[in-house]
């Protein structure tokens, strides 16, 4: 935590010598502090330093499936015939702890075309509506191989 403050000060410091709020400038100098960090202190803190990476992907898949959403609902909406086929799906969770739950069936809610609805009192399965369910198990392998274990890796 110490060092993620650490870069997220001299992001801060970056942006006010530069003089520009823009969401580029803020990554730019997200970036470079974290390379000027890595050079100082890479060996003391390689929790840190291999955790913003993964976070990093996990946030561009993330991102890149809440396109995917978008579109396939937008193209739904706008074709005069509906391609919805609605279900309820259980995912069998590997996150144990409360935490980790949470986040994931936060994100699966924030995609576009699912909603978590429930966990089960064991909190082994967490169940989940999907407005496009074609296939159960490759719904559940997308949600168990691509959400759950990116975000996983990112946060442990």
């Amino acid at each position: 935590m110490k060092m993620f403050l650490t870069n997220v000060f001299l992001t801060v410091i970056w942006i006010m010598l530069s003089m520009k709020m823009t969401l580029e400038n803020m990554f730019f100098g997200f970036l470079l502090s974290y390379a000027i960090l890595w050079l100082i202190y890479g060996r003391q803190y390689q929790g840190y330093f291999s955790r913003v990476p993964k976070m990093l992907v996990f946030l561009a898949y993330f991102f890149s499936e809440i396109v995917k959403g978008s579109v396939k609902i937008a193209f739904d909406i706008a074709t005069p015939k509906h391609f919805m086929h609605p279900g309820i799906i259980a995912v069998p969770l590997t996150a144990k702890t409360d935490i980790e739950i949470t986040i994931l069936a936060n994100l699966i809610t924030f995609t576009p075309g699912t909603m978590s609805l429930d966990v089960s009192t064991d909190r082994k399965v967490l169940y989940v509506y999907c407005v496009y369910l074609s296939d159960e198990e490759k719904e559940v392998a997308n949600i168990k191989n691509g959400l759950e274990k990116k975000l996983l890796e990112a946060i442990r």
